[in-house]
């Protein structure tokens, strides 16, 4: 905003010498103000064509004081415009330099390729948990908010290795592609489990078929968001109770919350059973399900159910307490 507005300032100016200048011969020397101006501007730019007209003695006196009055300003000012446009570069390519090393020292991070209505809302709810991001966009008004918006981003077209590299793909925790054409998303995909086999990927699909083609293209997860929606809204009206707990256990602003926690492999509950982990007594948690490293989900887990490494345990209870817990866990 500031380099627009000297931008616009010494513009400004540069018209309001042209005009005047001008006007002095049309008021001097009764000439057009076209030819007016085109003096000005040959007396200025020292182009030197000549008098476009006879001038008369007091005119030759005001052109002898336009040319040592006006063109050194003048100058200063196409100066100053050139000065402006070619700092702005210099400063944008810097900037652009900078993002790219504090990209490349994250690790662990998640990649969002497409900053659109779900892509925004992925990344507010990352950023939120103070979750490493980073956008993959390629639309210029988009790119110009996300600049302002101080989410690291990359700018380009995320079915483009080179552009998936610069974002830290083979560092990445995760990918999350929601562009808005199935296709680009299957390419990306695609493109994202190439570059790195270990990547947990989740994809958007609207399209009938596309599902089954994001999975094989090496997708861990594929949502609809008008499926999901739906599927919410029905519930909304079979199990609002239900539903509003849900939506209280996943909300930012409220005290408890439901979370997964993994299980690390030196954790010290390795082994213990459910009841003398001390979960619920410690820490006043509730154990809803516990996800096996094999994939196994145990909902509603027995007391005598023991916690092994490399488990996920889905609970329930306030954040203070999951926190700790996940200090521990780890």
């Amino acid at each position: 905003m500031l380099t627009f507005r000297k931008i616009a300032t010494l513009t400004g100016s540069l018209l309001v010498i042209l005009v005047l200048g001008s006007l002095g011969f049309v008021w001097l020397e009764g000439w057009p103000f076209f030819d007016a101006l085109y003096m000005t501007v040959t007396t200025l730019t020292t182009v030197g064509y000549g008098e476009t007209r006879p001038l008369s003695p007091l005119g030759r006196v005001y052109n002898m004081v336009l040319i040592l009055a006006g063109m050194g300003l003048l100058f200063y000012i196409i100066t100053s415009l050139a000065r402006v446009v070619v700092e702005g570069e210099i400063a944008a390519a810097l900037g652009k330099r900078k993002l790219l090393k504090r990209i490349k020292k994250l690790s662990g991070h998640y990649i969002i390729c497409g900053y659109g209505r779900l892509g925004e809302i992925i990344a507010r709810q990352l950023q939120e948990r103070s979750i490493p991001l980073v956008v993959v966009e390629n639309n210029l008004e988009t790119i110009n908010y996300l600049d302002k918006s101080g989410y690291y981003f990359v700018a380009g077209d995320a079915t483009k290795e080179e552009v998936l590299l610069e974002a830290g793909i083979e560092r990445a925790r995760g990918l999350v592609s929601v562009v808005h054409s199935d296709a680009s998303n299957v390419y990306i995909v695609l493109t994202a489990r190439s570059l790195n086999p270990n990547l947990f990927i989740v994809a958007r699909g609207e399209e009938v078929g596309s599902r089954q083609k994001l999975l094989r293209a090496g997708a861990d997860k594929v949502e609809s968001p008008y499926e999901l929606g739906g599927r919410k809204m029905a519930h909304t009206i079979l199990r609002p109770t239900v539903t509003t707990l849900m939506e209280l256990a996943m909300h930012e602003g409220v005290e408890w919350s439901m979370e997964e926690v993994a299980v690390g492999t030196t954790s010290a509950m390795i082994g213990l059973p459910l009841k003398d982990s001390g979960i619920r007594q410690q820490y006043g948690l509730i154990v809803v399900a516990i996800k096996r490293a094999d994939g196994e989900m145990l909902f509603n887990p027995s007391p005598a159910a023991p916690v092994l490494a490399g488990d996920t345990l889905i609970l329930i209870g306030m954040r203070k307490h999951l926190e700790a817990l996940e200090e521990t866990l780890h």
